[in-house]
């Protein structure tokens, strides 16, 4: 049972680059096995790790989340899965996720806030330049990673855009 004096929030609060940019959604760095009991103990439902699986690791992760009855989602994002098809995956994970406790998490942020720049464009109605504020609150720093999810971001608004005027016609 949920201890309702703690928040998943609460119980992130020391990752690195902890942020809560959605009711449902903590982002930040790695957690440690500690951090991860306290957020299922706080009500914690998910986890979307898009580590790379050669990154090194302060624990095993699968493992952990197993025990504690975490949903535990992997979709790598690293030099060479920086295309439609990485963003795509994630995106999808997050919809399935949406209204449950999730961490969200890379090593430090970084990818964690480019990755949810589409998100926040297409499935929060935020304008692009509020979802690189968030983006960067987020842990955002790599100017690639900005250009991943924005261009992305860009090209879907496009593609939707067309599809409402080719239906009105």
């Amino acid at each position: 049972m949920p201890d309702p004096r703690l928040t998943p929030f609460d119980a992130l609060a020391a990752i690195p680059n902890v942020c809560q940019p959605l009711a449902d959604v903590v982002t930040g760095g790695q957690p440690t096995e500690a951090q991860l009991e306290a957020f299922r103990a706080a009500g914690g439902a998910s986890v979307l790790d898009i580590r790379a699986p050669t990154e090194p690791r302060p624990l095993d992760e699968v493992a952990v989340t197993q025990r504690l009855g975490l949903d535990y989602l992997v979709v790598p994002v690293a030099a060479g899965t920086l295309n439609d098809q990485t963003l795509g995956r994630i995106l999808d994970a997050l919809r399935k996720l949406k209204g449950r406790p999730l961490l969200f998490h890379c090593a430090s942020g970084n990818r964690v806030g480019a990755a949810l720049i589409p998100y926040f464009v297409l499935d929060e109605g935020l304008d692009e330049e509020d979802a690189i504020a968030q983006a960067v609150r987020i842990g955002l720093r790599s100017p690639d990673l900005l250009a991943w999810g924005v261009e992305y971001a860009r090209r879907c608004t496009r593609l939707a855009q067309r599809s409402q005027e080719h239906g009105k016609e």
